[in-house]
């Protein structure tokens, strides 16, 4: 007897065609991110805040568990295939963001699927980024006013990725994606 998977086709195929668009946008953030560190690094957070929205966008559309993972790593994918140099990033930041945004789904057993939700983890998701940067981009050499708007920033960046991410989602479920994706 065959086992079933969790994961349909259809799911798969959303997640693929989801990560596809949503790796062309990072790797265009990876392409404009060398610049805005060296001119505007105050800014910074606002361009990695990007690297969120496959999973906000899978996870609001489909509803299941696994399917914020798999479509940060077909978008790293996607985003590599662009930026080669950089495959070690994309697959460490997909695993970064897709983990944290799937533990915070698990954490409420995959049932809670409102707004606040998606925003609590793109929260977590930027203050978890902020930490990180703060070690390798020597935030400390900024005015201390300077360090409060990097690192505020690194939170407001996935907040407001979250809220496109959402609006996507939002749209794709009016368009019949969610129900064209069955488990």
């Amino acid at each position: 007897m065959a086992r079933v998977s969790r994961l349909s086709t259809s799911v798969l195929l959303t997640c693929a065609a989801i990560g596809v668009a949503t790796g062309a946008l990072q790797a265009g953030a990876g392409a404009i991110s060398g610049f805005v560190s060296a001119g505007v690094p105050l800014l910074y957070g606002l361009v990695l805040g990007v690297h969120v929205l496959p999973g906000v966008i899978a996870q609001d559309v489909l509803r299941r568990p696994w399917v914020a993972l798999i479509t940060h790593l077909i978008a790293a994918l996607v985003a590599s295939a662009v930026v080669p140099l950089w495959i070690g990033r994309y697959i460490g930041t997909a695993l970064l963001i897709g983990g944290l945004q799937e533990l915070i789904a698990a954490m409420s057993r995959y049932r809670r699927w409102e707004s606040w939700r998606f925003f609590l983890s793109a929260v977590i998701v930027g203050a978890v980024i902020a930490i990180a940067i703060w070690f390798t981009a020597d935030v400390s050499r900024f005015p201390v006013w300077g360090q409060i708007v990097y690192v505020a920033l690194f939170v407001l960046g996935p907040v407001g990725w979250t809220a496109v991410g959402l609006g996507v989602g939002s749209a794709l479920r009016r368009a019949g994606v969610a129900r064209r994706s069955r488990p």
